[in-house]
């Protein structure tokens, strides 16, 4: 069955096939009667919003289903160990509309397939706004569901995560044991040293920007000398990282989820819109920004499809590996 909030969507869009038949049908049936700039002028009226109907379909139904990877690579000089690559997930919004445990499942699986050495999950997990003692039976199991298929995640450096704004609005102890119980290490202004053969590195984590206070001092203690990546649910922090790490990654504005043609963005929930979508350098700091997997709000994307991000962070002085030698 689909998601309620999608009920209204497609009451419309039935609806609207059968406007858009009896309108097509009324004028072919008169079209010999009408003078030939009437025609042409209803003709072109029709189209038009033929078009906007098609483009309504598309942006609530076909691309929020949609899953996309893409391919980033980052030579930095702030990384000196062997080249590393994390797959990237953000903002599932699990019980939401278009995403379910099964769903999840399913690109739990997609991840797998792209054999990343890490796993970062970058926060808002659950769907809606409420807290769980609001919400029924059936959603939280959909949310807690949903969060457990990252225990079928397969990398040999592990699985991390940091929370996002809709995890602390449904109950962050919840959620924090529940990535726990997944096998993901969760972080609120903390860091891991992860070891490996090609040089010990540090995966930081900041507490959300909107629901806690992200403090680098914290995420990053102990993490002078190694390479380190920072995990932010939000990328707004960005401007307050220090010189060193040589990546932070982000999510939650979703690349705005719609984005018009010679407009751009017209809704980013960020206070520092230029973060608004994938790579940002700025002061000789890096960063990418997720459009995530889920929606919010709206239950609609547009030119912003659901996306897994597949990062390859490497040295500057590192040559490429060149595919078949």
């Amino acid at each position: 069955m689909p998601h309620p909030h999608l009920w209204p969507a497609l009451v419309g869009a039935f609806v609207g096939i059968i406007l858009l038949s009896l309108a097509a049908v009324w004028l072919v049936t008169r079209w010999k009667t009408l003078s030939k700039r009437r025609r042409w002028v209803l003709l072109s009226v029709l189209a038009l919003v033929e078009v906007a109907y098609w483009l309504n379909v598309y942006a609530w139904f076909i691309e929020p289903n949609q899953l996309v990877v893409r391919h980033v690579e980052i030579v930095s000089e702030e990384w000196h160990g062997a080249p590393l690559r994390i797959a990237a997930l953000s903002d599932t919004h699990v019980g939401s509309p278009h995403v379910d445990a099964a769903r999840m499942g399913r690109i739990v699986q997609r991840v797998n397939e792209l054999r990343p050495d890490l796993v970062v999950l970058l926060g808002d997990y659950a769907g809606s706004h409420e807290p769980e003692a609001q919400r029924s039976g059936r959603n939280q199991g959909e949310v807690l569901g949903g969060i457990a298929t990252f225990a079928a995640l397969r990398a040999p450096l592990g699985v991390v995560g940091v929370l996002g704004n809709h995890d602390v609005w449904y109950r962050r102890g919840t959620i924090t044991r529940a990535l726990e119980e997944a096998g993901v290490a969760a972080l609120w202004n903390r860091n891991v040293v992860i070891g490996r053969e090609g040089g010990d590195f540090v995966v930081a984590g900041l507490a959300d920007d909107s629901t806690g206070d992200p403090d680098f001092s914290a995420a990053l203690d102990g993490a002078e000398g190694h390479d380190t990546i920072v995990l932010s649910h939000s990328p707004d922090p960005f401007a307050d990282m220090p010189r060193g790490p040589a990546l932070m990654l982000a999510g939650h504005g979703h690349c705005g989820q719609v984005t018009i043609p010679l407009i751009g963005r017209p809704i980013l929930p960020l206070r520092n819109k230029s973060y608004g979508c994938h790579l940002v350098e700025e002061n000789g700091k890096r960063m990418y920004v997720s459009a995530g997997i889920g929606t919010s709000i709206v239950p609609v994307r547009f030119l912003n499809p659901p996306e897994i991000v597949l990062i390859t962070i490497r040295p500057a002085n590192a040559q490429p590996a060149i595919e078949g030698a």
